[in-house]
């Protein structure tokens, strides 16, 4: 093939990503119009930037101030009053539409498809087999559901990818020191926005020592990747800080502790003298905001699963898609209900595990056996391995309630983890995998996964199904699918009655 036929096959390889990754995340993604879940937190928070109320919350501001922006964008509500006096919406008006406040994370959702194809070609230089990797992400119907409303988890998986795109592209791209600059700039970035997203993108930071390990023993490279992605970060994620007490620093006496949500005696005074949106007093309103946020943490409740309606679930369940949420449901007709469920697709959540689990045999059979068997890219498997270890050790030592959609981000790095085993590994058993063998086998799985796709995209898009079809489709007695209308039949634990709670 000529360098112009190369160029042409990979962007027509971009394209099919980007056109399939809109069709299941972008179309039609304000029904239904509703709330579910956190959005009714996170509307209610994004109501208060754009009515310039003064509020605390437990997660960083990022992800709320693109929800809000995509209200002011799109204007797709007259009014944007009615969630400033509380923290929770409770019910959405007759008419409201979702399509302003939902944009940005379908957006952060959508643009992480081609992100990722990005980062495959980085990875494996092959745009057809970089394309075929995308299909986990695309048709995944877990991260389809929580992905198309107005929440967090999108907007900070979109730059934990970013962030790991940048860390991989500094290794691969050894060019000009200006080359350097940006993508350290851009690292640096990517990390600052994922937390100031999310906390739990603070498992990124181990992506640093692997940037380091990869441009040493340059020291001149090393320090100029340090300063510049340093300065890049700190300044992005205090302007997002700087932000959101710009827009928000109006106390409204209705909400919790007068409006003031805990502030210092300090942080109080600027916000009656109107000088909170000052830059000056920046450090003491930010040391507020990260006391609340562990106020808020101590408070949360605790993993019981012998609550009735308990919808959390214990770490070590999550690779295999345990458990499943009901977030929304309503009768449709007189047998069949319409189910808003997160629940992974199998053949990309199972096909995840295989991989972390393959990918720590290689590692040991390396190290204690002495295979001889080459590893492929060394350093990106034990960052990947190190990455999703790490997460899951991390999460393993909270007690407060978790549910199954905080596996996603070490879900997507497992997703990677699997494209760089399918893509690189020289043989499957005894079978040598050729180019052409390599081919056939990842578009075998991306056919697996887009028939399972078909089997459980109701519950993303809010088809109706009768209970016996849900039962159906309960293929793991650990995932506790259950109808809208029927109780957990857990496998694990005897929920209490609610009288006996």
């Amino acid at each position: 093939m000529t360098p112009t036929s190369d160029r042409k096959s990979l962007w027509a390889y971009a394209l099919l990503v980007l056109v399939l990754s809109f069709f299941t995340y972008v179309w039609n993604y304000g029904s239904p119009a509703s709330f579910f879940w956190d959005e009714n937190y996170h509307v209610a928070s994004a109501q208060k930037y754009l009515e310039g109320v003064f509020f605390m919350e437990p997660h960083p501001p990022l992800g709320k101030l693109f929800i809000a922006l995509g209200e002011k964008i799109t204007h797709a509500n007259i009014a944007t009053n009615q969630f400033t006096g509380t923290d929770y919406a409770k019910d959405a008006h007759d008419g409201m539409s979702f399509w302003g406040y939902r944009l940005f994370p379908v957006l952060f959702a959508w643009f992480t498809a081609p992100l990722l194809f990005a980062l495959f070609l980085l990875l494996l230089k092959r745009p057809l087999h970089a394309a075929l990797l995308t299909f986990p992400y695309i048709f995944d119907t877990a991260l389809i559901v929580h992905s198309r409303a107005a929440m967090l988890d999108s907007t900070m998986t979109f730059f934990c990818v970013a962030t790991l795109y940048c860390a991989l592209a500094i290794r691969a791209r050894q060019g000009s020191h200006k080359q350097l600059m940006l993508l350290s700039a851009l690292y640096g970035i990517a990390f600052a926005c994922a937390m100031a997203t999310k906390v739990l993108a603070l498992i990124m930071t181990l992506t640093l020592p692997f940037v380091l390990w990869s441009l040493w023993p340059h020291r001149k490279r090393i320090v100029t990747m340090i300063v510049s992605s340093c300065i890049a970060g700190v300044v992005v994620y205090l302007s997002i800080w700087q932000i959101h007490f710009s827009l928000a620093r109006t106390v409204n006496p209705v909400l919790p502790d007068d409006g003031y949500y805990q502030s210092s005696d300090l942080g109080a005074s600027y916000l009656n003298n109107g000088t909170s949106a000052s830059p000056l007093h920046l450090p003491v309103m930010l040391w507020d905001a990260w006391g609340f946020l562990s106020h808020y943490s101590k408070g949360v409740p605790e993993l019981n699963l012998c609550k009735s309606d308990e919808n959390g679930s214990p770490w070590f369940l999550w690779p295999i898609g345990a458990r499943a949420i009901n977030y929304r449901w309503e009768t449709a007709g007189t047998e069949a209900h319409r189910t808003l469920t997160i629940i992974g697709n199998p053949a990309v959540w199972w096909g995840v595990l295989l991989a972390v689990f393959v990918a720590l045999a290689l590692l040991l059979g390396k190290l204690l056996l002495d295979v001889r068997e080459k590893l492929p890219d060394l350093p990106a498997l034990l960052l990947l391995l190190g990455l999703y270890g790490a997460y899951m050790a991390a999460v393993s030592q909270l007690s407060r309630v978790m549910y199954v959609y905080h596996y996603f981000l070490p879900l997507l790095i497992g997703m990677v983890l699997l494209g760089l085993l399918l893509g690189s590994l020289p043989r499957l058993g005894k079978l040598a995998l050729t180019e052409t063998r390599r081919t056939w086998l990842l578009l075998a799985y991306a056919v697996v996964v887009f028939l399972c796709f078909q089997i459980f995209r109701p519950f993303a898009y809010y088809l109706p199904l009768t209970d016996a079809q849900v039962q159906a489709r309960s293929w793991n007695p650990l995932w506790e699918l259950h109808c809208a209308t029927c109780g957990r039949n857990s496998t694990y634990a005897t929920p209490l009655v609610p009288d006996a709670q």
